[in-house]
């Protein structure tokens, strides 16, 4: 019984890093839905305490268009972008989401430095 306990504690922590390389699958976007593209992939690849992001078609070279640091603390993730392919509010700020999860999937909300709020879901592929 008490070993029963534990493991469901356990289930219920959230992890501290993200570890693993996650694709894009959606989101919504100052309250309208967006879903990802049919035409292109966007993944990013966690290592404990950094990131890139990547786009991909078919056809195409894959490009890295972001990087950046972040620290999981109970249900924020505080990420800092250090690096975009295009320009950005966002380069050398801090930004504070709330950070859920399910299963293989989390899910990032937030508002961005140019006052967007958002919902990204990226789910786990490796």
């Amino acid at each position: 019984m008490i070993s029963l306990i534990g493991i469901t504690l356990t289930s219920f922590i959230n992890p501290t890093t993200l570890k693993g390389t996650w694709q894009f699958k959606g989101g919504i976007y100052n309250g309208k839905p967006d879903t990802a593209s049919m035409q292109y992939t966007l993944r990013r690849v966690y290592a404990d305490h950094d990131f890139n992001a990547f786009v991909s078609q078919k056809g195409y070279q894959t490009e890295r268009y972001e990087a950046g640091t972040y620290v999981i603390k109970d249900d924020t993730c505080f990420e800092t972008q250090t690096y975009s392919s295009q320009p950005s509010q966002a380069t050398g700020k801090t930004i504070a989401y709330i950070i859920t999860f399910k299963q293989d999937e989390f899910v990032l909300s937030g508002t961005l430095p140019s006052g967007m709020v958002v919902e990204e879901h990226w789910k786990k592929i490796k």
